[in-house]
């Protein structure tokens, strides 16, 4: 499955940071159940690795990725924990070199006209814009599209429920990450109700 494709899959990508493993799979199969079948777990905490397979294995209907890819050695212990896609921060030459020793697509962050001119050198037209708020948001996904008209972009940061619409009614703008759909407070208590209901609404958003 290329990069493209999994974008396609859905208007939001939900940006997960867990710290606790009970809740890796009730949380996958809330989000699933709303309609968002692609999830990003981010390598902010020390149980990300055990989430994503605890996801794979329970709910392989999802198409579980890594986030917050930042070394070579981190892309092989994303493969080995069983990562169907991997997205990072920023893009160097180590980390390209790292995507290519793995099966499975990379979504490199960019922030800046150079940025994305050096991933496009390194075969990539689908990007993440991050983080999207600090970078010019809506204004600058609009002037990189003059630009660089093939380039996708999955817009990470800063974006909330409220501004998710505008994002995805850019014709270069294929999903947005977003972490309302994931709200601390509802993971603390267990509400998968709630989680379900705002992925839910996630889905139903519009794109261009």
């Amino acid at each position: 499955m290329n990069i493209r494709r999994i974008l396609g899959l859905g208007p939001v990508i939900p940006v997960i940071t867990l710290r606790d493993i009970s809740q890796a799979v009730p949380l996958a199969e809330a989000l699933v159940h709303g309609g968002l079948m692609v999830l990003e777990v981010t390598l902010r905490t020390s149980v990300a690795l055990e989430a994503i397979t605890a996801m794979r294995r329970a709910v392989p209907q999802a198409v579980v990725g890594v986030g917050t890819l930042a070394s070579a050695a981190q892309f092989a212990q994303a493969n080995d924990a069983g990562a169907q896609f991997g997205v990072s921060p920023g893009l160097t030459t180590e980390l390209a070199a790292a995507a290519r020793s793995v099966d499975w697509p990379l979504l490199p962050g960019v922030m800046t006209p150079s940025e994305l001119i050096a991933a496009r050198a390194h075969g990539y037209t689908a990007c993440k814009l991050f983080p999207a708020q600090q970078a010019g948001g809506i204004g600058m996904l609009k002037a990189l599209g003059a630009v660089f008209p093939e380039v996708l972009f999955c817009p990470t940061g800063g974006i909330s429920r409220q501004t998710a619409a505008d994002y995805l009614a850019l014709p270069n703008v294929a999903c947005v990450g977003g972490s309302w759909v994931v709200p601390e407070d509802a993971l603390a208590s267990g509400d998968w109700a709630r989680v379900a209901s705002l992925a839910a609404d996630a889905a139903t958003l519009a794109r261009a």
